[in-house]
């Protein structure tokens, strides 16, 4: 596809349609969205707009896709596979001044956001009405880039990701046109189902300028657990029996001893370094979380548990939950003249425990700095390298570990990508997992973006 470069006309026409200060060529803004958090290589964009109405985004598009202009979405920029980069140049719209709450109806657990709120500022004005929005990806993540990448979290094990907590989508096409897709009713059987289309597209079927949410109350009571073991295939067999017993944790993360080490490090949290499981429970009274608690100690012990602690209060938890969300900042931060991948697969429970010792083993021979850690209750697996920057022979190790574990999951029924998206990193991933339905997926893609105009060069190989 041949995409044409800004002219000083396009540069002009595209500056009236918003406030002057809403529109930059400027290179330090050029520069702020050349790239994610992602070892991916940067691509400026042409030019930066910060659309604030669903109007505005029709017009940008409608005259971007008659000019076959490229145009890529942008939230936050914390994606971590190239999600957002610019890779044909072209527009990039900024969502962060579309960042409204438009209404919270407390009494149907539904909100209605613009894509640019951060999910953390609408957690905090639904606290004091004791409700939330489970998804919870940890970085500073917009809405709309959750939307994009179906993103999911801590504690996707019970809530689900992204995908499961959307009820209604309002997406701007290609070609200006609006669409309204899904319902505010709690279930429905009324047609073919375009969210789940638009949910994980990484913006390339289309814009989506407005979401309602589901939300959910805030958990009466909750318990929280730290379980080490004598390896970190011990611990996977643990999660294995726990969500075999049907214990419905809402966390249950797993960090290896090297991610304890840092934590430590930085937060002064005095965990043992041995491989460590958190969990969490959420129900209606202590006396129901006491009798789960039991049962999970008593199976964490059956798969070799060196120590089970219980009954650990609020600030504790908070720190901890902190701590593992922060990792991936205090991984980066540690290694200067280094550059991170995060390899991300997912792959049945009943698999959990081979893929990470996989990882482990991988690890080990791979000699370069690794660090494995997991939403281990959905068999959602990390395995971050931090290679050194430009060394191209660590990078290959890297290139050719990140391909054997994207291989043995897909081997296993799994997935190339668990919650961070195809993006640039796993393009190459993608006939391998979807096959025949690829093509399908590109007719989709030609069908919502004929001239191909909404984030290209992601996704398709």
């Amino acid at each position: 596809m041949e995409y044409a470069k800004l002219t000083k006309q396009n540069i002009k026409d595209l500056e009236s349609m918003v406030e002057p200060e809403r529109f930059s060529t400027g290179e330090s803004n050029l520069d702020l969205h050349a790239k994610d958090q992602s070892q991916h290589t940067p691509t400026r964009p042409e030019a930066v707009i910060w659309p604030i109405s669903r109007a505005e985004v029709s017009n940008i598009l409608k005259y971007a896709n008659e000019h076959t202009i490229p145009v890529t979405g942008w939230g936050a920029g914390s994606s971590l596979e190239g999600n957002p980069i610019p890779v044909r140049r072209g527009l990039v719209l900024d969502f962060s001044k579309m960042n409204r709450i438009l209404e919270i109806r407390e009494s149907d657990f539904q909100a209605d956001v613009e894509p640019g709120v951060i999910y953390r500022d609408l957690n905090e004005r639904l606290r004091h009405r004791g409700l939330f929005f489970p998804p919870d990806p940890g970085a500073n993540a917009t809405i709309g880039g959750m939307i994009a990448n179906n993103a999911s979290g801590t504690r996707t094990v019970r809530y689900g990701s992204t995908r499961a907590n959307i009820l209604r989508l309002s997406a701007v096409l290609a070609s200006g046109e609006t669409i309204e897709t899904g319902s505010r009713s709690s279930k429905t059987s009324s047609g073919y189902d375009l969210i789940n289309l638009f949910v994980g597209s990484e913006g390339t079927l289309g814009i989506v300028v407005e979401a309602t949410v589901r939300l959910t109350g805030m958990p009466e009571e909750f318990s929280s657990a730290t379980a080490t073991f004598p390896s970190v295939e011990e611990a996977g067999k643990a999660v294995f029996e726990m969500i075999r017993a049907g214990l419905d944790p809402a966390s249950l993360e797993l960090l290896a001893p090297e991610c304890i080490t840092l934590i430590n490090k930085e937060k002064k949290l005095g965990l043992e370094v041995l491989p460590t499981l958190f969990l969490e429970f959420h129900g209606p009274s202590q006396k129901q979380l006491t009798e789960i608690m039991e049962i999970a100690s008593d199976i964490c012990g059956d798969t070799g548990c060196h120590d089970f602690r219980t009954g650990i209060e609020r600030k504790e938890r908070d720190d901890f939950l902190k701590a593992r969300h922060e990792l991936g900042e205090m991984i980066t931060r540690n290694h200067p003249g280094r550059s991170h991948m995060a390899i991300d697969v997912a792959v049945p429970i009943s698999a959990y425990p081979e893929i990470i010792a996989l990882a482990r083993e991988e690890s080990r021979k791979a000699d370069i700095p690794g660090y494995t850690f997991s939403h281990a209750g959905d068999g959602n697996l990390h395995l971050v390298f931090m290679g050194k920057t430009g060394d191209e022979k660590e990078w290959a190790v890297i290139d050719q570990v990140n391909a054997r574990m994207v291989e043995k999951a897909l081997a296993m029924g799994g997935t190339a990508t668990g919650e961070h998206g195809v993006g640039i990193g796993k393009r190459k991933f993608m006939q391998a997992e979807h096959g025949n339905s690829l093509e399908w997926m590109k007719r989709i893609k030609d069908l919502f973006d004929p001239k191909g105009i909404l984030n290209p060069g992601k996704i398709f190989p």
